[in-house]
C-alpha cells in the first residue's frame, strides 16, 4: 500500500527492472550490510544517481520518515 501511496511503483517492481532496480536485487546488493537502512531512507528522501546506473532516483521529500523506513524495511526483507 505504501508503494501505491508514495508512487514507487512508477519506477520500481518487486521482481523485474524497470526504471529504477527491482527490490528483490536492492534487498540482495545490501542484503548482511550493517545500519544499511538508515543510508537507504535518506537516499528515498534525497535522491541519488550511480549505485544503479546513471538514471537518477528523484528525491521523495513529502514521503514522512516513518513510512520511508516502513519502506525500505519490507525491501530489505525481501529474498
Amino acid at each position: 500500500d505504501l508503494m501505491k501511496k508514495h508512487a514507487c511503483i512508477a519506477c520500481h517492481a518487486i521482481d523485474k527492472k524497470m526504471v529504477g532496480p527491482a527490490y528483490k536485487d536492492v534487498a540482495a546488493k545490501y542484503r548482511g550490510q550493517k545500519d544499511i537502512a538508515p543510508k537507504l531512507v535518506e537516499k528515498v528522501k534525497k535522491g541519488g544517481v550511480g549505485a544503479w546506473g546513471q538514471v537518477p532516483m528523484p528525491p521523495n521529500p513529502n514521503v514522512p520518515d516513518a513510512d520511508a523506513k516502513a519502506l525500505v524495511d519490507w525491501i530489505l526483507m525481501l529474498k
